[in-house]
C-alpha cells in the first residue's frame, strides 16, 4: 500500500498519534529514500526534548523503573514518549516483548506514547533506527523521551551517544558491580540506580560502586575542571520508592551539563555518532546490493587472500575503490 509521507508529516504537526506511529514504522523499516525525506523534514523541529537513557543487565527491573519515572513525569505535567528497544526474534526480526506489559497502566493517557523497537541484531543495546526514532518523537513535541535498552550486558555504552542523561540500573545479588566494571558501563553512567534495594546486598553493592567511582576519580587529571560525580540512588521501583531521588538526580545532571557547556558538546557528539552510523549503514547496504560483477570481484579477492597473495586490508581497499568508481 502506498504511503503518503507528506501527509504523515502534516499529521505529526497536528499531534496525531497514528501519524507518529506510521512514521516510526517507516523509520524502523529503514528505506533510505523515505528515511532521508522524513529526517530532512523534521530535523529543524528537533532538539527540544530531554532524552533519558536507561540501561543495565537483564533482570534489574529497567521496564519497571521506566514505568515509574514516566509516572512521575506525568505527575509533573510533562508529556512522555518511551522507546523500548527489545531483543530481536531470530525468526521474524520483531520485538519479543512488544506488549510492554509493565507499562500498560499508561495506555489510556494521551500524553504518554510507548513504542517497542527490535534491535535486529544491532550491537550496543540499541537499534540502528533508534536515533532517527528519537528525532521523530522529539519533532512530535514530547517534553521527555525515555530510551530503554535491550540489556545485553557489556555492549550498552552506545546509549550515551543518544541520551542527555544515562541511567545505569543495577540490582543486588546479580554480580552487577563486577560486571559493570568489566563492561565499562560506569564510564557512561550519569546516574547509578540500585533497584530492588529491599533485597539483601544493596548496601554492599553501593559500597562497591562508590569504591569504583573513587578509583576512577583518582585517575582523573587533577588540573581538569570539576566533573559530574554520578549519584548512587536506591529504589524499589515496583513500589515507587526512591523515584523522587532519581528525578532529582536527572534534574541536577541536566543543570550541570547546561552550566558547564557539556550539553552542547553532547549534541555535537551525538551528531558525529549519527553521521558516522548513517555512513556505515550506507556502505553496508552497498555491499548487500553487490551486483554479479562486484560479487565476482569479491570472490577473486577472497581467493587471493586465502592463497596469501594479498592481505585482507589491501583486498578491502581494492573492493572499496571498485565500488567508489562504480558510483
Amino acid at each position: 500500500m502506498a504511503v503518503d509521507v507528506e501527509e504523515l508529516l502534516s499529521g505529526l504537526e497536528r499531534g496525531e498519534r497514528r501519524a507518529l506511529a506510521r512514521l516510526l514504522t517507516l523509520v524502523e523499516d529503514g528505506d533510505p529514500a523515505r528515511l532521508r525525506e522524513i529526517i530532512a523534514a523534521i530535523h529543524p523541529r528537533t532538539g527540544r526534548a530531554r532524552v533519558t537513557g536507561i540501561t543495565g543487565s537483564p533482570g534489574v527491573g529497567k521496564s519497571t523503573l521506566t514505568n515509574a519515572i514516566a509516572g512521575e513525569l506525568r505527575a509533573q505535567g510533562r508529556s512522555v514518549a518511551i522507546l523500548a528497544v527489545d531483543p530481536s526474534s531470530p525468526f521474524s526480526g520483531g520485538a519479543l516483548l512488544g506488549d510492554r506489559v509493565r507499562m500498560q497502566g499508561h495506555h489510556a493517557d494521551a500524553d504518554v506514547f510507548i513504542r517497542s523497537m527490535a534491535s535486529r541484531g544491532h550491537l550496543g543495546g540499541l537499534s540502528f533506527a533508534t536515533p532517527q526514532a528519537v528525532l521523530v518523537m522529539d519533532a512530535a513535541g514530547f517534553d521527555d523521551i525515555i530510551v530503554e535498552t535491550v540489556g545485553v550486558g557489556q555492549s550498552e555504552v552506545e546509549i550515551a551517544a543518544t541520551a542527555d542523561t544515562t541511567i545505569v540500573a543495577l540490582a543486588p545479588g546479580m554480580g552487577d558491580g563486577v560486571q559493570a566494571a568489566k563492561a565499562g558501563i560506569l564510564e557512561v553512567a550519569d546516574v547509578l540506580v540500585i533497584n530492588k534495594a529491599d533485597r539483601g546486598g544493596a548496601g554492599q553493592l553501593a559500597s562497591e560502586l562508590r569504591g569504583m567511582l573513587e578509583m576512577g576519580h583518582e585517575l582523573e587529571d587533577p588540573d581538569a575542571p570539576p566533573g559530574w560525580w554520578p549519584p548512587i540512588v536506591r529504589t524499589v521501583a515496583v513500589r515507587g520508592e526512591g523515584i523522587d531521588e532519581v528525578m532529582a538526580a536527572i534534574e541536577d545532571h541536566g543543570r550541570h551539563i547546561t552550566s558547564t557547556g557539556a550539553r552542547d558538546q553532547r549534541q555535537r557528539d551525538r551528531a558525529v555518532h549519527t553521521i558516522r552510523e548513517i555512513a556505515l549503514e550506507t556502505v553496508r547496504r552497498r555491499f548487500a546490493r553487490l551486483g554479479a560483477g562486484d560479487d565476482e570481484r569479491l570472490q577473486a579477492l577472497a581467493d587471493r587472500v586465502a592463497a596469501r597473495d594479498l592481505d585482507p586490508y589491501a583486498a578491502a581497499d581494492e573492493l572499496l575503490a571498485a565500488l567508489d568508481s562504480a558510483g
